[in-house]
């Protein structure tokens, strides 16, 4: 099975919350603020519930937090 690199635009929508926090955000959904960091550095892949969560917290779909950044063959 071929993988996928999955992006986000997480550092974005933050900024366009009022310039939310990393800490803001990891309370909101119920995480640290370095499993934010590792998310939004491409480090860390959430769980569904977890994307799902940080979607919901900027109020927009999930395809607008997450996207696939190639595909595969």
């Amino acid at each position: 099975m071929a993988k996928f690199s999955i992006g986000n635009n997480i550092r974005k929508l933050r900024f366009n919350a009022n310039e939310m926090t990393q800490q803001e955000l990891a309370e909101k959904v119920g995480v640290t603020r370095q499993t934010i960091v590792a998310i939004e550095k491409g480090k860390y892949s959430p769980s569904l519930e977890l994307a799902f969560g940080i979607a919901l917290a900027f109020n927009v779909p999930l395809e607008e937090v997450f996207y696939v950044e190639n595909n595969p063959p």
